[in-house]
């Protein structure tokens, strides 16, 4: 009698490595280790954390908290009264966000050391679908081999190949960190999330700021009154805001930028950001070694569990594109660890995601626009809070906008929230709660019959619904 031939199965040195330490690639990674799976991850500069970390969210955020507060202390008469305003450099409040940045950097590497986690510092691309080489700093190399692999390298900024990026005055959202002199003028390319918040920023430190937006207004996937209010508050505080141009030439002297726009115009001022769209870091991974191909904006192809046309290998964050927020990816990071564990079917696609726009004011949203409920025929109705008329807001000086919750007229069911003012990344989040409610939850009457601390900002649910019911009994 023949014994029947067994395949070993493959030895691999990790069940999984995760390329990226960013939002996208810590979700993964901790969702698997917790698993109890060996995982490894590799991040190719010297500190954890990624862009999220380093480049964007937390370095823009807390520039704009610095310079919020010096805008508040400005402007509020207790601080004020010999009328001479207080000014701050850019480096100079750059220092308060490089101490965040350590702050962050240090709780998320000890999240690895937590979970066992194994860290390589180096630059990943592939061998073949199972294996990786990292090529370190000094030249050596290390090759890994795994079961799985998920790619969370997130993305840079956009730079095109006829603009100068290595001459002084001219930045991208990413090296404008390293600003290190006192600009009067700045032209910022590109009216996009990021364009708009360093509007916000630099208007708030007394900058001159000309704001180049390709097209009819700024942020157009906005409710429209949410994005007029914007407009508004930006041409109000002296910001120049010229809509539908393209630039033509991008010149960069000793003592300016000059830009040149397709429309025969040109504008002058001390440096220029261009801050118009985001490319992948797909590039440095060798794809095509296993049979991946990334579109002309470096991104990557998934299906609903974050899985690219090569089964085992993921991808999450900004390398896949929409909606490339920091929020969204540790979820998408979660949700395909899960479906690296057990190959999930069902549709984990992160949606209903909030809108943060970190202007000053803030800009927050959840849910269905306006205009969206009106190309679909649904009966909605609009509760509206001005901050102005809350006590919470006039005791904080933060009287500027409002909250608007779009409801069924029929149903009084909560369709969408918008928030425009301080803190509304923060109010947004209750009416979110209320929208996942599920068996009739989510309804107005909620925020009627709920009492709520006084004086707060989380007042504004309550005047906003009681202000929509009143139309509704004005027309019955």
């Amino acid at each position: 009698m023949t014994k029947k031939k067994t395949t070993a199965k493959p030895t691999y040195d990790y069940d999984a490595i995760v390329i990226g330490t960013g939002p996208g690639g810590e979700g993964v990674a901790m969702q698997l280790s917790k698993a109890g799976k060996n995982v490894a991850i590799i991040e190719r500069y010297r500190s954890v954390g990624g862009g999220c970390t380093h480049w964007g969210t937390i370095p823009s955020k807390a520039l704009r908290h610095s310079v919020n507060r010096l805008i508040e202390y400005n402007t509020t008469p207790l601080f004020s009264e010999n009328h001479v305003n207080h000014n701050l450099t850019f480096s100079e409040v750059m220092r308060q966000a490089s101490g965040v940045i350590k702050n962050q950097v240090r709780l998320r590497s000890s999240f690895y050391d937590r979970n066992r986690v194994k860290l390589y510092h180096g630059e990943a691309s592939f061998i073949d679908k199972n294996t990786l080489k990292i090529l370190r700093e000094d030249g050596s190399e290390d090759t890994l081999t795994a079961k799985q692999f998920a790619i969370a390298t997130g993305s840079r900024p956009y730079c095109p190949d006829d603009i100068d990026f290595s001459h002084p005055r001219i930045y991208n959202s990413d090296t404008i960190l390293s600003l290190d002199h006192d600009p009067k003028t700045i032209i910022i390319y590109g009216a996009g999330v990021i364009g708009s918040e360093y509007a916000s920023i630099f208007r708030g430190m007394g900058v001159k700021v000309d704001l180049v937006n390709m097209r009819e207004r700024l942020l157009s996937f906005l409710d429209a009154e949410i994005s007029d209010a914007l407009s508004y508050h930006l041409w109000n505080n002296g910001v120049v805001i010229r809509h539908t141009e393209t630039y033509k030439s991008v010149e960069g002297r000793d003592d300016c930028v000059v830009l040149s726009l397709e429309s025969g115009k040109k504008m002058r001022a001390d440096c220029l950001l261009f801050a118009n769209g985001r490319t992948g870091n797909t590039d440095m991974l060798n794809l095509d070694s296993v049979g991946l191909k990334a579109d002309s904006r470096g991104q990557i192809k998934v299906n609903k569990n974050y899985q690219t046309d090569v089964d085992n290998i993921f991808a999450v964050g900004d390398v896949i594109g929409y909606p490339s927020l920091a929020s969204a990816a540790y979820n998408q990071g979660r949700f395909a660890a899960e479906a690296m564990l057990d190959g999930a079917t069902d549709d984990r696609m992160v949606e209903d995601i909030p809108t943060g726009i970190y202007t000053i004011p803030e800009i927050s949203s959840v849910g269905k626009t306006e205009q969206e409920l009106t190309a679909h025929k649904i009966p909605y109705e609009v509760g509206r809070a001005q901050f102005k008329h809350l006590a919470r807001a006039q005791i904080a000086s933060t009287k500027v906008g409002s909250l608007k919750i779009l409801f069924h007229r029929e149903t009084r069911e909560i369709l969408g929230i918008h928030c425009f003012g301080e803190r509304a990344s923060e109010i947004v989040h209750i009416g979110q709660a209320i929208m996942q409610q599920k068996n009739g939850g989510n309804t107005l009457d909620y925020f009627v019959n709920t009492t709520f601390n006084y004086p707060t900002m989380a007042e504004a649910y309550r005047v906003a619904a009681l202000n929509g019911l009143n139309r509704i009994f004005i027309d019955e």
